[in-house]
């Protein structure tokens, strides 16, 4: 196919040193869903250095285990005892390689994702390419949109997407979950006719919900996202069969294998594919050929990451089969100040540039880094 990715042929680079980082960024707005409230996101950042070149690399963990298990301490060790030790001296020549250098490591995708990043950054750099480029991707702009977590009230709700509105985006995702569902989602539809709208329950349902959600077919939802248990796909699958709206798998997908298995038991009609979650961009790009093979619908989401993951999450959001607007909504949206130089801004028709230059195409700002950084290891082949 023309799309798909451009093998590299050049010289393979050894990897002489990675950079260890736990940074901790406030946020603009403290963001609520049914798992929690967050005001400050914790993250594992990692620069794997070769040849004079440097790729960055970036794990959206949590601090506790609510989304997946992994979490910055988990991140942190996996790579510090595993995934680095593993990586040093090694000669690399593609991002793909890191698939190889971790398999004997069960798990832990976000662990590799952060390091594997760095090595698609690593390649593209060397290469003069953009990642996008590198993956296969189609399109110099992506269409996002913006993901509005649980308020206070009706009203704050209501005058928060409004901001959006007024700024640029139009598509909204809306949190839900028990006892703020049904009658919000009718709200906010009445209140903005045209939005192309969401709804996100975060796992926070079971089946004997059902009737309730059904109740969410009325409002012209592109999708219902994850209503069930984070690991569940049978459930799911019953779910969906009395439903008119699509649902959406997200914390059930967690490796190309258990998306395979949700389109056969057909548990879902679309697949949020976040990078970080399923070990990395390899196995994005192996979801989302899988997903187009089958003409099913994909997009991206995000982790509140920073511009290291955003200009990942923008390149991956790039390739062909990402019809839906993602989550990868402009710096300005969570961060007052980010980690990269390089600004991601939205465009007059809720699009946002995919990086194009050599490899992710941002550069980090050391004394941001070290702002935001509470640990840091180095370490050398």
């Amino acid at each position: 196919m023309g799309w798909m990715y451009h093998a590299w042929q050049g010289v393979k680079m050894k990897i002489k040193r990675v950079d260890q980082y736990v940074i901790e960024m406030p946020l603009k707005h403290p963001f609520v869903t049914s798992m929690g409230r967050e005001e400050i996101v914790p993250k594992v950042i990692t620069a794997v250095y070769a040849d004079g070149l440097v790729g960055w690399g970036e794990a959206p963990v949590g601090a506790q285990p609510v989304y997946t298990a992994e979490t910055v301490e988990t991140c942190w060790h996996v790579q510090h005892t595993m995934l680095i030790p593993a990586l040093l001296g090694s000669d690399v020549a593609r991002g793909r390689d890191a698939g190889g250098l971790f398999e004997r490591v069960r798990g832990h995708q976000m662990a590799k994702a952060g390091l594997e990043m760095a090595l698609w950054d690593l390649e593209g750099r060397s290469k003069g390419r953009s990642v996008s480029s590198l993956l296969g991707g189609t399109r110099v702009q992506v269409e996002v949109g913006v993901s509005v977590g649980v308020q206070d009230s009706l009203s704050m709700l209501i005058d928060r997407i409004a901001d959006f509105w007024s700024a640029g985006y139009r598509r909204i995702k809306i949190k839900i979950k028990p006892g703020w569902d049904a009658q919000i989602v009718a709200a906010v539809r009445a209140e903005f006719p045209a939005a192309r709208l969401m709804a996100d329950a975060n796992s926070a349902y079971s089946l004997d919900d059902a009737p309730m959600l059904r109740l969410l077919d009325d409002h012209d939802l592109i999708m219902v996202e994850q209503p069930l248990a984070y690991d569940d796909l049978l459930d799911h699958a019953q779910l969906q069969a009395q439903l008119r709206t699509a649902l959406c798998l997200d914390e059930s997908i967690t490796t190309p294998r258990r998306a395979r298995e949700a389109l056969a038991l057909q548990s879902c009609r679309i697949i949020n594919i976040k990078p970080a979650r399923v070990g990395g961009l390899s196995a994005a790009r192996a979801i989302h050929d899988l997903c187009l093979e089958q003409t099913v619908p994909v997009w991206c989401g995000g982790l509140l990451e920073s511009g290291i993951g955003r200009a990942s999450n923008l390149a991956v959001a790039s390739l062909p089969g990402f019809t839906l607007p993602g989550d990868i909504s402009a710096t300005d949206r969570y961060w007052r100040e980010d980690i990269i130089e390089e600004e991601f801004v939205l465009n007059s028709d809720s699009t946002i540039d995919v990086p194009q230059g050599p490899g992710l195409g941002v550069t980090v700002l050391p004394d941001r880094l070290e702002q935001f950084a509470v640990r840091c290891e180095v370490y050398r082949a």
